[in-house]
């Protein structure tokens, strides 16, 4: 027998000692050089390649095979098993061994194969549970001439079958998406839950690589996958930002993956098949969480002006304490324009405005107050400013998605800085009357102003206009 043949059944054959057999009642010993002697030795071979233990009895129930398996369980040696007659006395109990080889023996008039579970003797005394498949062996003449019993630990069974029983459960039936993925980075199984997620079928997915499935996040999703190929399994889950393209266009997600290197277990050496993906999206909940820090820092920015403004016993320069702060993380530029004859009553016609403060253009720094000559800011007709004024609310204005010329013409036109892409007005309003108005600017690096950021930008105005109004009292005291 050659040494490929030998390594065939998953186990090095040199100096394994074969099954013994009825017909020779003695073990054979099967060297790495030695020729094969006939049929028998290549089955014996066979069967003590088996992981699983397997006996076989004739049609008198006399033991004629026991493979090395069997003998590991029970320790009963196949010199010690092959030749007795039933179980009784040494590897089943005496008053079980009458129903255990009524239930064996009848595999031999029953169709396929029957499952059975029993209590076995060890050689040492003890007793395992096993579970049995058997059936019949038919002779020459078609009839049955004994019957095949393969059994293995019921814990070692059940641990098949709950992996066996998981694995189905995880491409059917899981709330989190799994995708097997193979050594080339391409889905090899894709449960039905991923198959959503990624805008697609499940068999539609299959060996397509992961940038016809992403538009963004994709780098980041393969180099992790490299690593766990290269490296195992990382510590802890990891958060992805993707971009996934589906038909209705595309969508922004957060999934929070976990990753686990596969490797066959049949290899001698672990032969890495592929990763183990599973993922849950946590958009929302990571959008929940967002909202929330950014409404604590909010919240801690106002508190903190609030106190830096208490300490300035200039009115004026608590206005632009409280716009400075505003600015860290929320505008890139702000500016405070105040109605020109000091306030403005509801339903007044037009107005004219004042710049009061603003912050320096094309660097940073703090607020400067200004405007003291009184000449008001050559605003347009329509502008956002003067459409605060008079609606007495915030109005949001964005130049759109435009070339970058075109968004500098727009913004000069609102004698706005020229890197500003999108604005904010909140009208300043204290004892009823409106003072002025706080514009807020963003430039292209920035999203435009949404509702939130116009009610933070409300609040900043509501301590902008007091510090403005107290202002003008003190001035006519």
């Amino acid at each position: 027998m050659s040494e490929l043949s030998r390594r065939t059944s998953g186990r090095s054959l040199q100096g394994v000692q074969v099954s013994a057999s009825r017909r020779s009642g003695t073990t054979d010993e099967l060297g790495p050089d030695e020729p094969e002697r006939d049929g028998s030795d290549l089955l014996a071979a066979l069967l003590d390649g088996m992981d699983a233990a397997l006996c076989a009895l004739d049609a008198d129930g006399v033991v004629t095979h026991w493979n090395r398996e069997a003998e590991r369980i029970l320790g009963w040696t196949a010199a010690e098993a092959v030749g007795r007659r039933g179980f009784a006395g040494w590897a089943v109990r005496t008053a079980d061994a009458e129903e255990v080889e009524g239930r064996l023996m009848s595999a031999m008039q029953a169709p396929g194969r029957q499952v059975n579970e029993f209590a076995l003797l060890t050689k040492d005394g003890g007793r395992v549970l096993v579970r049995t498949q058997s059936a019949a062996v038919l002779g020459p003449d078609g009839k049955p001439a004994g019957v095949y019993c393969a059994f293995s630990e019921v814990h070692a069974q059940i641990d098949l079958e709950r992996s066996i029983a998981l694995s189905e459960a995880l491409f059917e039936d899981a709330s989190w998406g799994v995708v097997l993925v193979d050594a080339d980075l391409r889905p090899a199984v894709v449960n039905a839950h991923a198959a959503r997620a990624l805008g697609t079928g499940r068999t539609s997915v299959l060996g397509r690589p992961l940038g016809e499935l992403l538009s963004q996040g994709v780098e980041e999703l393969e180099s992790a996958l490299t690593h766990v190929l290269a490296e195992g399994a990382p510590p802890a889950p990891a958060e992805m930002w993707v971009s996934v393209r589906t038909p209705e266009g595309e969508k922004r997600r957060c999934w929070r993956s976990g990753f686990l290197r596969l490797a066959s277990p049949l290899a001698e050496e672990p032969v890495p098949l592929g990763v183990g993906w599973l993922f849950q999206d946590v958009t929302e909940a990571k959008h929940t969480e967002q909202e929330a820090a950014l409404l604590r820092f909010r919240a801690n920015q106002l508190h903190r002006a609030a106190r830096a403004a208490a300490e300035c016993e200039d009115p004026g320069e608590a206005a632009t304490v409280h716009l400075d702060f505003a600015l860290a993380g929320f505008a890139d530029y702000a500016l405070i324009d105040r109605v020109a004859e000091g306030s403005a009553q509801d339903g007044e016609g037009p107005v004219r405005l004042v710049r009061a403060a603003a912050t320096p253009a094309g660097a940073p720094g703090p607020s400067v107050l200004t405007g003291k000559a009184g000449l008001p800011v050559r605003y347009g007709e329509g502008h956002p400013a003067l459409q605060c004024v008079e609606r007495a609310g915030s109005v949001r204005s964005s130049a759109g998605a435009v070339a970058p010329e075109q968004a500098r013409e727009w913004a000069v036109a609102r004698q706005w800085p020229p890197e500003s892409v999108h604005a904010l007005c909140a009208v300043l309003r204290s004892r009823g009357r409106t003072l002025g108005v706080v514009t807020f600017l963003r430039g292209a690096g920035r999203n435009q102003f949404e509702r939130a950021d116009a009610t933070y930008a409300e609040d900043v105005a509501v301590r902008i206009a007091m510090a403005l109004d107290l202002e003008e009292l003190v001035g006519r005291s």
